[in-house]
């Protein structure tokens, strides 16, 4: 069931839709922005993520959930693309409830008050097709693929492969940079293997230059299941709203934010925060 927007989000929804930037997002942000790092170019971030009631419904568990660290590397491969590795090396639930129904329930292995895993990665590629001008925002599409890193022994994981693909556009005007993303995608049914749920995907985000140093952030983003009936388990509609900060100094970027779930199934309130660094790594030939 869904949970009831407040008005002061509809207003920021209004707000990133009605405006428009120009700096790459990364962290704490999920909404892809659809410009590059840029040729021989290398992206390293991590962080820490805490959310509070994650529910994970194939497996039944329920709890507040710890990711240390969440990591990412972006290569710059020309000037116009980049790969995108992501994911997290340590992910811990604090136990508060077991659904002993749902339907993987019997696979968990782990029978005490807390269970541990490696986060799913994603492996991307971005591909930036129009430059921004005036007039016309920056255009691109990203392709990615999550790997089945989590196991459903765990009951972190759904051990399925899913595929997204979505388009992405950006617009900077004056000190606001606007990202909207769309597209769609492709999960496995984690309870058989021979069925998919195809959702839909979408991102809005923005960035408010405070100083030349921070930054105000904040997105909407989630998916819609596009299944009639009930969505597979595993599948099923989800969306955060987030914001928050950014501060550079030198060649790191801090960030840190608050993101609250838009589903009964999304964790009711998270907080995320880390860092993001930028150099020159090598020359393409």
């Amino acid at each position: 069931m869904t949970r009831r927007l407040t008005p002061a989000i509809f207003c920021l929804f209004a707000l990133l839709v009605s405006t428009a930037t120009a700096f790459a997002q990364q962290r704490p942000l999920n909404t892809e922005d659809p410009e590059p790092i840029g040729a021989g170019r290398l992206l390293i971030e991590g962080g820490i993520d805490l959310w509070q009631n994650a529910e994970y419904p194939v497996s039944g568990l329920e709890g507040d959930l710890l990711r240390l660290p969440t990591v990412g590397v972006s290569i710059g491969i020309s000037s116009i693309a980049e790969l995108q590795i992501d994911g997290g090396f340590y992910d811990r639930l604090a136990i508060d409830t077991r659904n002993a129904n749902a339907p993987l329930a019997a696979l968990v292995t782990e029978t005490g008050a807390h269970t541990h895993d490696v986060s799913d990665f994603v492996i991307a590629t971005k591909i930036r097709f129009t430059s921004e001008a005036a007039g016309r925002p920056a255009l691109g599409i990203r392709f990615a693929t999550k790997l089945p890193n989590a196991s459903n022994e765990s009951g972190l994981g759904l051990d399925t492969t899913d595929f997204h693909i979505a388009l992405l556009g950006a617009k900077t005007v004056q000190s606001v940079r606007i990202v909207g993303n769309l597209g769609v995608g492709i999960l496995a049914d984690p309870t058989q293997g021979n069925r998919q749920n195809d959702v839909l995907e979408y991102g809005a985000s923005f960035a408010r230059a405070m100083t030349q140093e921070a930054e105000l952030v904040g997105e909407l983003n989630g998916r819609f299941s596009t299944r009639g009936g009930d969505a597979f388990p595993g599948t099923e509609t989800r969306g955060l709203f987030k914001f928050g900060g950014r501060y550079t100094r030198g060649s790191i970027r801090f960030d840190a934010g608050l993101f609250f779930g838009l589903t009964s199934i999304d964790p009711t309130v998270g907080f995320t925060a880390g860092f993001t660094y930028v150099l020159n790594a090598f020359t393409l030939p």
